[in-house]
């Protein structure tokens, strides 16, 4: 080898070397050292210890979690928050670790979705997690993958790709506990139905092993769509979920109104009243045991149904109130009969 090659390969190699200087200065500790890192330092410690958890997005959409002794409130709408959704959040965030540095100039946070969340434009949501002794603040962006997320740690220039993903909505009735009844409809044993339009009716099995429910006040010409036409009746209690909650409010004057009664076998009466308002469906539910046996389950629900009106789905209100026209057979329609054509006489 010549002296001039070794001097080229000898200038070669301190280039290199103050190329790996010049990154690891501006990547201190390098890339290895920030991998597998917990993003949120502390907070796994301290989740029994949380009190608050705060989601914030741009337009000042918010959602205040809120613990209390016996469990957690939305401080939004006052009722009770949907706590195996939450504690799957503060879970996933006390395990989030990071991937990979990413971008710490603020030019660059809105391809990440991680500007401050009171920035213009900005698309991702701010989590404040409370504890008495400490407060971890964490902007969650856009998802990399159906691994990875965007994230930048509140008041840090650096953001990172970071795993698990993270997906958060600052919306409130996203986070309610969702469940109002689940009346199965083995235990259904009769409806009483009073729809704001239409004649009232009422469907009734004597036993749980009676296949059909038999319908009274099915007028003397008409005819039910068949034998099983009010069977899924039964099931209009069975996981009915809100989308939303609000206190109790007196429907507007003139308002048509709808009332359902559902007796169980085992005595649990559900009493259920419901309107339409601005393209909205609300119900509000109150429960009577007519046994003993019962008392337990009616107390469970009116301790939190009472005092709410339950925003449900169109589908699952007209479930609830079905009118009798939906049971029977449609009216048949009469044909026009033509008049005969006028017929000229010759003369």
């Amino acid at each position: 080898m010549t002296a001039r090659r070794v001097s080229i390969l000898f200038a070669i190699g301190i280039a290199v070397v103050a190329l790996a200087v010049w990154v690891s200065s501006r990547n201190p500790g390098g890339e290895s050292s920030v991998a597998g890192t917990r993003v949120l330092p502390g907070l796994q410690g301290a989740l029994n210890q949380v009190t608050q958890v705060r989601i914030t997005k741009a337009g000042k959409t918010r959602t205040t979690l809120n613990r209390t002794a016996s469990d957690w409130i939305v401080g939004e709408r006052g009722y009770p928050a949907d706590s195996g959704k939450l504690r799957k959040l503060l879970l996933d965030l006390a395990s989030l670790k990071a991937v990979q540095r990413k971008t710490r100039i603020a030019s660059d946070y809105p391809v990440l979705g991680v500007q401050n969340v009171n920035s213009p434009g900005a698309t991702g949501a701010r989590l404040d997690i409370v504890s008495p002794g400490k407060t971890w603040s964490l902007i969650v962006g856009h998802s990399a993958d159906s691994h990875n997320v965007y994230v930048r740690v509140a008041h840090s220039a650096r953001s990172l790709l970071a795993s698990p993903l993270i997906l958060v909505n600052a919306d409130p009735k996203l986070w309610l506990d969702p469940t109002i009844l689940d009346i199965t409809q083995d235990r259904v044993s009769e409806i009483d139905e009073h729809p704001a339009k239409g004649p009232a009716f009422s469907v009734s099995r004597a036993k749980k092993t009676q296949a059909d429910f038999t319908v009274q006040g099915v007028p003397r010409d008409r005819k039910l769509t068949g034998a099983d036409a009010a069977d899924s009746m039964g099931s209009a209690l069975s996981n009915l979920t809100l989308t939303d909650v609000r206190k109790t409010t007196a429907p507007a004057h003139g308002t048509d109104l709808s009332h359902a009664v559902f007796k169980t076998f085992d005595g649990l009466e559900i009493d259920i009243s419901g309107y339409e308002e601005a393209k909205a469906y609300y119900i509000d539910v109150s429960a009577v045991a007519t046994r003993k046996s019962a008392g337990a389950e009616a107390q469970q629900i009116n301790s939190r149904v009472h005092g709410w009106d339950y925003q449900i789905p169109g589908y699952r209100y007209e479930e609830v109130f079905q009118p009798l026209s939906a049971l029977l057979q449609p009216l048949p329609t009469q044909k026009k009969v033509s008049p005969a054509p006028h017929q000229s006489h010759a003369k």
